[in-house]
């Protein structure tokens, strides 16, 4: 039986060829159906060149296990979330690998209503069988229907602001050739249907599985510089680029400057409190302080959880919590299934910045000089665990308090810090933030490069 390298802690995710291939993609369709019991599914898919035909051999495994296959054609991750739960079927799958290089490819998976299936909750023992890759014998061989759900989505975006409460702006959209365009398409047209005053400035706007300008991932400061500019040539008010599959957006003020996603998390759960006083903000342990604060100043609760989306949506389930959201740009909403989207949250902060009459930098830069971060940093490393437990005990005399839900986060009186592997590539993700002092970031990031480079020597 062949090890199947490509199921991750959340999803499924790997290099073209010996990881992920048109035969895997396949056997995960079967094991899906057989593991769900599924009789109705749908499917979507992103720009990748490669996304077409695993996205057909997955419909064929899926539908020789008896289950018939709704296509919803090329798609964010969002769009199969939402028809997951707006129509009658069992579950869906995006095929998508999101913000990795152009010779990955992958699968996200979620079940009936848009629940997320993640490693103890279905994507090992759905694993299992596509390793052993003995299926059941059907009754019946399933059919392919293609449907569109966008009109239906772009409803359900517009149920979360009032439109007519838009000032006349100007907004930068990067589509980073993937696969936003068609939305922000839409949304055009039924903001021009609706009066409203809001123009689009299209930056890598068209779908192209080239990744001409670049891998969609705009946390790479080499891919800021298209939006930055763009939103300081034309006079923007905001600037907004997505990942390959749009289910995370990225900020950029008035001014061309990167928002860091953490501090948009606190001005959503923010603007939730506002609205439903008391309610529930999950958030994850990277960065915590700034959300931390808001809450108790708005009479909310925060609730920490464990990194990467199906932790986050589980425990959103569990508590009803209204908004949730990680520094790396997820952004969850009750009312969409508990899911994360990558429109809703640049919607809601467009209609903040009508309402109150402010720029985007002067909602956000007062929480920014209260409690400055550095931003997430990635490293290569031999052996994650052995500099993890090295940073631990350089600090154990200091006393912090410890926590290890993720990784390791270690907490100070002034400054605070996380460092975890990632779920989705051979990395070690550093944090650090700090009250009101910057020089706190930049001192203890010194000391903590220098014990990951002893270390990984």
């Amino acid at each position: 039986m062949t090890s199947l390298t490509c199921f991750k802690a959340y999803d499924i995710r790997g290099q073209l060829g010996a990881e992920l291939n048109e035969d895997i993609a396949y056997r995960i369709g079967r094991a899906y159906a057989q593991f769900l019991q599924a009789r109705r599914v749908v499917i979507g898919g992103d720009m990748r060149l490669s996304t077409a035909g695993l996205k057909r051999a997955l419909a064929n495994g899926l539908m020789d296990s008896g289950c018939d296959v709704v296509d919803l054609g090329m798609t964010g991750t969002e769009e199969v979330y939402f028809a997951a739960f707006h129509l009658d079927v069992d579950g869906g799958i995006e095929v998508t690998a999101s913000h990795n290089p152009i010779d990955f490819n992958g699968m996200k998976l979620v079940r009936r209503g848009a629940v997320p299936i993640s490693g103890d909750t279905g994507l090992n023992d759905i694993r299992q069988l596509a390793e052993a890759n003995c299926f059941a014998p059907a009754a019946r061989v399933g059919q392919l229907s293609e449907q569109s759900c966008l009109n239906a989505y772009i409803e359900h975006l517009l149920g979360y602001v009032n439109v007519k409460a838009l000032r006349p702006m100007k907004l930068v959209v990067n589509a980073g050739n993937g696969a936003a365009g068609h939305v922000i398409d839409a949304l055009e047209a039924r903001f021009q249907a609706m009066g409203a005053q809001v123009s689009f400035i299209k930056v890598h706007h068209n779908a192209d599985g080239t990744f001409p300008n670049g891998i969609p991932n705009p946390i790479l400061l080499a891919n800021r510089a298209a939006t930055a500019d763009a939103v300081k040539a034309h006079g923007a008010d905001m600037g907004i680029a997505w990942d390959g599959d749009f289910d995370r957006c990225f900020l950029f003020d008035e001014r061309g400057e990167f928002i860091e996603g953490y501090y948009i998390v606190g001005l959503l759960a923010e603007a939730f409190l506002k609205k439903e006083p008391g309610a529930k903000i999950i958030h994850d342990p990277r960065l915590t302080w700034n959300t931390i604060d808001i809450c108790v100043r708005n009479a909310g609760h925060a609730i920490q959880s464990k990194t990467g989306h199906a932790f986050i949506k589980e425990r959103m389930r569990k508590e009803n919590a209204i908004y949730g959201g990680e520094m790396s740009a997820h952004h969850y909403f009750r009312d969409f299934a508990y899911c994360d989207s990558g429109m809703i949250p640049w919607l809601l902060v467009a209609e903040l910045m009508s309402r109150q009459g402010e720029k985007l930098s002067a909602l956000v830069g007062e929480r920014m000089a209260a409690y400055p971060c550095s931003g997430e940093i990635n490293y290569t490393v031999k052996n994650s665990a052995e500099v993890i437990q090295a940073v631990r005990e350089h600090y154990a005399s200091q006393n912090p308090r410890v926590d290890t839900i993720d990784g390791i986060s270690l907490e100070f009186a002034e400054w605070r810090m996380s460092l975890r592997a990632s779920n989705t590539e051979p990395l070690l993700r550093l944090n650090i933030e700090a009250k009101e002092c910057p020089n706190l970031i930049s001192e203890n990031l010194s000391m903590i490069e220098m014990i990951i480079e002893k270390t990984n020597d």
